[in-house]
This record gives structure tokens, C-alpha cells and sequence, in this order.
């Protein structure tokens, strides 16, 4: 059990409450203690693409951390909230409604390379504490700005209210690492001269992992007790599509389970994925036709991956 169950995250549930799910279906099947995490939080009032990685799929979470994503959102005009979501109470207001054209006309502004401020309401830490805690606690909260990439943002069709006014405008987001929907969104609501706030958010993609493989936590409950929750594990190379493989020889992979450098590699430089057959051996940087590895995986050769 060393790869990754895609979860479709429900409403109001956070991370950490699917991953404690997916230990507790692994438990119920009778699959053993395995290590669990997820690869990228969302927000209880999120929904969407949650990569649970089970056993040594763990050692591999942080590149989740690093990955663009892509988002479906719903910005509501006319009032900002504390959160920037529907969670929080309402501290600006404005009877400002853009135009499905004007709303379109703005998205260019917010495309490549941007500053954002965080929410308040994030994980962030300040001064070692998160800053969600400190504005709960009725803190003043300042985050410096950060730098982030929105790759592309598009609109989706929109009805239309008098004279072409909308309340409310759904987008489509790919945005890099760091990036905050909620303050994009406020940001793009600023910049058609009115207020605004997340209702909807739904995550579409995380690194290599859409929504084609997502299974509901019934599903997940379900496969748990039938103990066949190994169909519905992707390998552990599966969140490392983006890297190519470098087949090893048996004596090569256990040189390399040794911690030892390969050398005489004929391979480009950069990462690879190193595997004897099937059997993951581990992520490596080739340099100069050597071989080191990044992350190695504990796999026993007497259990392939699915």
C-alpha cells in the first residue's frame, strides 16, 4: 500500500479530518499502519482534488506542496467579508455590479506574474503564530505581499441582470504555488470598482491529479470494508508524471538502496524516477552521467504496485 488515493473533499470537512478517514479505511480493511498525508490543504469551504498519500507515496507530499493547481471559483459582488469567503462576517459593502464584459476585460490584469496579499484568515504563521488564530482572536494581522504566477484565468458564462450587471462571476483558475483564490478573487472585485468574496471554490487539479480519479469518502468507507481499497490506489509514480523514468539494473538498485552514486548514467541531467521493473527504488538527480539519490522508497521487491 505505497501510492495515492485521490479524494473528492467534500463541504466542510478540512485535510486533516480525510486524511484521519483514509487511516481509519485502511484500519477497517485490515491493510496494517501505514503512514498518511495529504498533498495540499483546502479549506473546509472548499471542495475538490485532495492527494492522500499512503506509506512511502508520504515521502513525495512536499512535491504536492510545489505544484500549480487549478481551481474553479465564484466571486459574489457587493460585499467583502472578514474570511474573503461566505464564512465571515460582512466589513465592506458596495452597490457597484461589473458587467460580464467588464468582468472579462479586468482578467488580463491578474494573468502571469502578480503580488497578492494573503488573507488574514490563512495558515500563515506570524511571530510563530498562525494568522488565522491572531485575527480570530481579534488581532490585527498584516501579511507582506508575495509573488505568484496565475498561468491563465478565464470566465465562465454568466447570467445577466439589468442592463448586463451580474451578482456574481465564476472563473477558472491555473495559478502556481502560494497563490490565494480568496485574495485574488478580493483583488478582482477592487479592480471593478466594488467589493467581493469567494462563495464557491472547488479544486480541479493538483500537480498531476484531477478530478477522473477522485473517489468520495462513501466510496473510500465502502472500499475500506470490502477491503479492496487497493483498486483504488494509484502508484507511486503516479504524482511523478512530470519526471521520466531511469530503468536499473538489479545490481544499480541495490547500489542505490545503499545510499551509493551510480555513475557511467547515459541520461540527460535533472530528476529521474529509478525503478527495477516495477518496483519504485528512488527520485534521483543525474549530474554529469551521476546518479544520486533525492528520496529513496522503502519498497519491498516481493510486493509490485498496482
Amino acid at each position: 500500500m505505497h501510492g495515492w488515493i485521490i479524494i473528492d473533499k467534500p463541504l466542510g470537512l478540512g485535510s486533516t479530518q480525510v486524511v484521519s478517514a483514509v487511516k481509519r479505511a485502511l484500519r477497517q480493511g485490515g491493510y496494517g499502519k501505514f503512514k498518511v498525508g495529504h498533498g495540499g490543504t483546502l479549506d473546509p469551504l472548499a471542495t475538490g482534488v485532495l492527494p492522500v498519500a499512503v506509506g512511502e507515496a508520504t515521502k513525495l507530499a512536499g512535491r504536492m506542496l510545489d505544484s500549480d493547481k487549478v481551481y474553479a471559483f465564484t466571486i459574489r459582488f457587493g460585499a467583502q467579508t472578514d474570511t474573503l469567503d461566505a464564512e465571515g462576517p460582512v466589513i465592506a459593502t458596495s452597490d457597484v455590479r461589473p458587467t460580464a464584459a467588464q468582468v472579462a476585460a479586468v482578467l488580463p490584469r491578474f494573468t502571469g506574474p502578480i503580488a497578492q496579499v494573503p488573507p488574514a484568515y490563512s495558515a500563515l504563521k506570524v511571530d510563530g503564530e498562525r494568522a488565522y488564530d491572531l485575527a480570530r482572536a481579534g488581532e490585527e494581522v498584516v501579511l507582506a505581499s508575495r509573488n505568484v504566477t496565475i498561468h491563465s484565468l478565464a470566465p465562465a458564462p454568466a447570467p445577466s441582470g439589468p442592463e448586463g450587471e451580474v451578482q456574481e462571476a465564476t472563473l477558472t483558475a491555473h495559478v502556481s504555488k502560494g497563490t490565494y483564490i480568496r485574495s485574488l478573487a478580493r483583488d478582482i472585485a477592487l479592480a471593478l470598482g466594488t467589493v467581493g468574496h469567494v462563495t464557491m471554490l472547488r479544486r480541479l487539479k493538483a500537480g498531476p491529479f484531477d478530478l477522473a480519479p477522485a473517489i468520495s469518502l462513501d466510496k473510500l468507507a465502502e472500499a475500506g470494508m470490502a477491503r479492496t481499497l487497493e483498486h483504488l490506489l494509484l502508484p507511486l509514480r503516479a504524482g511523478l508524471d512530470d519526471i521520466p523514468a531511469l530503468p536499473l539494473s538489479p545490481d544499480q538498485a541495490g547500489a542505490l538502496r545503499q545510499g551509493r552514486v551510480l555513475t557511467g548514467i547515459a541520461a540527460d541531467d535533472g530528476q529521474y524516477f529509478a525503478c527495477e521493473g516495477d518496483t519504485p527504488i528512488a527520485l534521483v538527480e543525474v549530474e554529469a552521467e551521476e546518479a544520486r539519490v533525492v528520496r529513496g522508497f522503502n519498497v519491498s521487491m516481493s510486493r509490485t504496485e498496482p
